[in-house]
């Protein structure tokens, strides 16, 4: 006998993706397709958002690796090299 237990679906962001095409549809609201659809794209920038920043927090260690620094030992260290990084790129100095 084999327990199958998976959980099939529609999901909260098709519910609501499929409400608001049949809201549009039926005149009930004037959006744009952008905002009927965006249950859909939402939840993808989201997630697309949280990898880069993932990323950007990776080569910023990197770049405090390449400066001998270690993000775990000296705090004050970390923050006056981040603003001498940011200042010397706000002068306009390189």
């Amino acid at each position: 006998m084999s327990d199958n237990n998976t959980s099939g679906g529609i999901g909260f962001c098709g519910l609501l993706t499929i409400l608001f095409i049949a809201l549009k549809l039926t005149g009930y609201i004037v959006w744009s397709w952008w905002w009927v659809l965006s249950p859909l794209w939402i939840p993808f920038c989201l997630v697309l958002g949280m990898v880069l920043g993932a990323i950007v927090a990776m080569v910023v260690a990197g770049f405090l690796s390449l400066a001998g620094i270690s993000i775990f030992e000296n705090r004050q260290k970390i923050t006056d090299t981040l603003k001498r990084w940011f200042l010397k790129e706000k002068n306009g100095n390189s």
